[in-house]
């Protein structure tokens, strides 16, 4: 297997409210904490799993701000600033070096539906990102209803000096994988899957050497991509076997509310409060997420305990 500089597991942090809705800062402290205890290789904030469409201009750089100030280079934190203008994006992008961000995360610039950059606009943006100067991690995701094609995300790897992660979502994500490490080769330093971890012995199969999942079970998850990354599949197929019914629960049940969901139960935060218009997390669908997890003895479930 190729050697690459980034691996392991990056998973997104979820952003805590109080019960009337505030940011919840000693809880986010806490978030930070129970992860890095978690064994994650780095961390995301701000992403889609943090709720970043949730949250304001104001409340987005008072958490850049705690977030890199308490994890204190104890791991790489990368910073979401993704935005369809790309003023926006590139001053978030100034910020978040200045501030100590090890690379940065960003969609290609869309708003709703129907308003998408092309792909030159795509490509503009991100060098313009690029010349600020520090990592930039290409999310390939549904969200953003942007068509992403390998031809682009080549062209990107090859001629913008840093963008040098991956983090593929997308349909057929191993497919894409191959044929964007078939043809970029070395140019792609950090290969990533996401949508926590639902397909991830597919896309390992396919050269990645990393995931993005939620903060549920990262302790659970690390294992299989270290297993498979030192030539043991019989190992990672067994681990990934066991930790895949609740991964299928949250992917498909609870999305970002599960980490919260869990976090509660384990003493880390007081509250998974969902901001409007979010509906809270149905009980029967969180008993059976808790319930799937406690045999599993996760970290998450006896951090606070």
């Amino acid at each position: 297997m190729t050697t690459r500089p980034y691996s392991g597991i990056w998973p997104v942090a979820p952003t805590p409210f109080t019960e009337n809705g505030a940011v919840d800062d000693d809880g986010m402290r806490r978030v930070l904490d129970c992860m890095i205890d978690q064994g994650c290789d780095g961390i995301c904030i701000l992403a889609n799993f943090s709720e970043q469409f949730l949250i304001s201009d104001a409340e987005r750089e008072h958490l850049t701000k705690l977030c890199l100030a308490h994890v204190d280079g104890r791991v790489p934190v990368i910073v979401t600033i993704s935005h369809f203008a790309t003023d926006i994006v590139v001053a978030r992008a100034r910020q978040a070096k200045q501030l100590g961000a090890a690379i940065v995360m960003m969609m290609a610039p869309y708003h709703g539906a129907l308003l998408k950059g092309n792909a030159q606009q795509t490509f503009d943006q991100f060098r313009m990102v690029g010349d600020v100067g520090i990592p930039i991690m290409i999310q390939d995701a549904p969200l953003s209803g942007v068509d992403l094609p390998v031809p682009l995300l080549v062209r990107m790897a090859r001629e913008i000096e840093m963008v040098k992660l991956f983090k593929i979502e997308s349909a057929g994500v191993a497919t894409k994988m191959r044929a964007l490490l078939d043809t970029a080769g070395d140019a792609v330093e950090g290969p990533f899957d996401g949508e926590e971890g639902i397909t991830l012995l597919a896309d390992l199969d396919a050269g990645a050497t990393g995931s993005m999942t939620s903060a549920l079970i990262p302790d659970l998850i690390r294992p299989v991509i270290t297993a498979h990354a030192a030539g043991d599949r019989d190992a990672a197929v067994a681990g990934y076997t066991a930790v895949l019914p609740v991964i299928n629960h949250e992917n498909r049940q609870c999305g970002f509310r599960a980490a919260k969901a869990a976090m509660v139960e384990g003493g880390v935060i007081g509250s998974d409060f969902c901001r409007h218009p979010i509906d809270p997390l149905p009980a029967p669908t969180r008993a059976e997420l808790l319930g799937l997890m406690r045999p599993l003895d996760p970290i998450v479930l006896r951090w606070g305990r």
